[in-house]
């Protein structure tokens, strides 16, 4: 099977079906990746990428931003890096309204028992233990 390591720009195009000419052939990918034609591969860096442009050029909100990467990262024939994390970061974000880097974060701490070092006050209404430094 040929496998292709995705860039936040077909994800991008994909969801937001501009400019048409691009979307069309990104969902072309995503359709031949669902028929099992090709693995379509997505890294952590290209989601952030993707909820960052979403949320900054778009004005996607941070549950808009989740309800359209969630089906996209878990689709057939998509395979998407650290996706139990990934998938948990972006309901966290969207749910607690706070960036997804920092959801991703507090998943990753509390997932393996550890605490979070940060000024960001957000951390406070994460479940995740979470120190500020004196």
């Amino acid at each position: 099977m040929n496998e292709l390591w995705v860039d936040a720009n077909i994800l991008l195009r994909f969801i937001t079906k501009d400019p048409p000419d691009l979307a069309e052939r990104a969902y072309r990918l995503v359709a031949r990746a669902e028929r099992g034609e090709v693995q379509l591969r997505v890294t952590l860096l290209v989601v952030a990428e993707a909820v960052w442009v979403l949320g900054s050029y778009y004005r996607f909100s941070r549950r808009q931003i989740a309800d359209v990467m969630l089906p996209l990262i878990v689709a057939d024939g998509v395979v998407t890096e650290q996706l139990d994390v990934v998938v948990g970061a972006l309901s966290v974000m969207a749910s607690a309204n706070v960036a997804f880097v920092d959801a991703f974060l507090a998943e990753v701490a509390r997932r393996s028992s550890g605490t979070v070092a940060s000024f960001d006050r957000d951390f406070g209404r994460l479940d995740v233990q979470w120190v500020q430094p004196d």
